[in-house]
């Protein structure tokens, strides 16, 4: 992804912008865990696609909620904070944010 301005272009890997969506999925209320397909190896950025759209990010999200809260609660809060927080640390507008939940389960 590349901004322009006066004094230059600057460029941000997908690979950063989805390490920020991992922290912020991370300290999100309800998040117990990031899913994702069971043959990808465990890292930071398991569950989590970064695409661009005509200059925007669209991000999905693959996450395990705790089993009992509201999931479209933690869904929408979620997708807010993901969307809020990678526009604030890039600059770069975000066009859609989507949430999948692909398990629920007790915390530990």
């Amino acid at each position: 992804m590349d901004i322009s301005t006066p004094l230059g272009r600057i460029s941000i890997s997908t690979e950063a912008i989805a390490h920020i969506v991992a922290e912020t999925v991370r300290e999100s209320y309800g998040v117990v865990g990031m899913a994702g397909p069971r043959w990808l190896p465990a890292r930071p950025t398991r569950g989590i696609d970064i695409g661009s759209d005509d200059g925007a990010v669209t991000i999905d999200v693959h996450v395990v909620v705790e089993y009992g809260l509201n999931l479209a609660e933690v869904a929408s809060t979620v997708r807010n904070r993901v969307g809020y927080e990678v526009e604030r640390l890039t600059g770069l507008p975000v066009r859609a944010v989507e949430v999948h939940i692909d398990d629920v389960r007790k915390s530990d």
